[in-house]
């Protein structure tokens, strides 16, 4: 498998990163089977593992630190920290307080003395940005992070971010993690160009929108019960146009991957990996069929008519269903900050 730096970090890195998220009681419960697909992915090349503290609350980080004993130095580990750990409220969010005690929660969790690359998950506008980047910095200079990033954060925040770091001599962000696939194209906007300004690596999550784009969600069919409802239900509620759009928007690839003779897996996959500021799509394998089922998308190589025909379905720049772009700021969620007193 080819490899891609991370950013100007020179780490080098595969173009598929495999995802943990489903590794748990969110996805697969079996701790054994779900070693053996994080080993299968290692022996097939891939050497970039992302998982994350709240994922099935550490359950996650616990499975990836059983597979990687005795493998760990051939692999860049990746996790992040932001998502509730628990009721209290300082069990969360940006701060320095959460961000240096859950670093030290997620190395004993992952069994390592040293995390590749330790990402925010989502902004946090309660608190400054110094003080997270600040951190950070402490993180990296004891030793115990190489590097850090951010995920699903918007182009303004990651400028600001860059900024402040140089201004107050912080380390930076090298990567962000933001949601981009076929259906979910929002990122091209600005976020891809900022993060090829910056020099950021790019590592999308959910390249196959959240199972919309395995091939399952097909028109004139019994849609299929996805396991992230529960948590995400405005991704999946179809009494939402932007669901009834995703639709007819994966009908229409699905005949276009047939029409080019690729599973609509490989299509989905490689169209993100194709994008020049990215450097590795996060996959989220359940099983070992399905982590088979992506592992060949590295190969895959898309013509001009084959993109050109998938801006026709869903054009740059867009995303059908705005709840998956991942993250609303409070300016748009709380409609308080709307409305004068």
């Amino acid at each position: 498998m080819e490899l891609r730096t991370l950013g100007r970090t020179g780490v080098r890195v595969s173009p598929l990163c495999l995802g943990a998220m489903m590794f748990g009681a969110w996805g697969n419960p079996d701790h054994d089977e779900s070693v053996r697909i994080i080993q299968r992915a290692l022996d097939a090349g891939v050497n970039f593992v992302d998982t994350a503290d709240a994922y099935s609350a550490g359950e996650s980080e616990e499975i990836v630190g059983k597979a990687l004993a005795g493998r760990r130095d051939e692999v860049v580990l990746a996790t992040k920290v932001h998502m509730p750990m628990g009721p209290g409220p300082n069990s969360r969010g940006n701060s320095r307080r959460w961000v240096v005690s859950e670093c030290e929660a997620s190395l004993r969790r992952l069994g390592t003395d040293w995390i590749d690359l330790y990402q925010v998950h989502r902004p946090d506008p309660s608190c400054e940005i110094d003080e997270t980047l600040g951190a950070l910095s402490d993180l990296v200079h004891q030793g115990k992070i190489r590097y850090f990033g951010s995920s699903t954060f918007p182009a303004s925040y990651i400028v600001e971010a860059q900024w402040v770091a140089e201004r107050r001599g912080r380390e930076r962000f090298v990567c962000e993690q933001p949601p981009y696939s076929l259906l979910v194209r929002a990122v091209e906007r600005e976020v891809l160009p900022t993060c090829e300004r910056y020099g950021m690596g790019v590592i999308p999550w959910s390249p196959l929108a959240g199972g919309w784009l395995t091939g399952n969600f097909r028109k004139g069919r019994d849609l299929p019960v996805s396991r992230r409802a529960d948590r995400v239900p405005l991704r999946y509620d179809m009494s939402l146009p932007g669901n009834q759009r995703k639709l007819d928007a994966a009908e229409a690839l699905a005949q276009l991957a047939e029409r080019a003779g690729l599973s609509l897996i490989h299509l989905s996959i490689a169209f993100v990996i194709r994008h020049p500021a990215v450097t590795a799509a996060i996959i989220g394998p359940r099983t070992m069929e399905q982590l088979d089922s992506q592992l060949g998308a590295v190969d895959v190589s898309l013509s001009d008519d084959v993109l050109d025909a998938i801006d026709e379905i869903v054009p740059p720049g867009t995303t059908l269903n705005p709840p998956d772009n991942g993250w609303e700021p409070p300016s748009i969620t709380d409609r308080s900050l709307r409305r004068r007193p």
